[in-house]
């Protein structure tokens, strides 16, 4: 049996939607959640999410859609609430998000029961997405 293989896109230059809501024309019934992966370009962790990200996926067998998302300005990750690179958003909420850490273009840290990484685990993103 094939597991189902998770779509990445890439997007750099379209406005972000609206935080903590679906698109109006997002099929609710099926599951599937938004998913967007927020980087800058010189975060050297991004990569390791998305490719975790896909694992998780992968043992969900779920094919949710990742959209990759450039973060390029200091207004961009404000209007994001942007705490780092990289941030995974779920139907535009931050899972993982720490009320403590700056809004901006770092780097960002994960707490993980390895001790602190740049991202989190399959497991932990297993979690989120069930």
């Amino acid at each position: 049996m094939s597991r189902a293989q998770p779509q990445v896109s890439r997007v750099s230059s379209r406005p972000p939607p609206a935080l903590g809501r679906r698109p109006e024309s997002a099929d609710v019934q099926d599951g599937r959640v938004d998913l967007a992966l927020l980087y800058f370009d010189d975060c050297p962790n991004w990569h390791l999410l998305e490719g975790r990200l896909a694992q998780a996926l992968a043992e969900l067998g779920r094919d949710d859609v990742v959209e990759c998302r450039q973060v390029t300005t200091a207004e961009q990750a404000e209007a994001l609430r942007f705490r780092g690179s990289p941030t995974l958003l779920v139907d535009g909420r931050d899972p993982f998000a720490d009320a403590d850490a700056p809004v901006g273009l770092s780097c960002r840290v994960y707490r993980t029961a390895a001790g602190l990484g740049g991202s989190p685990t399959v497991e932990q993103l297993v979690d989120v997405l069930r």
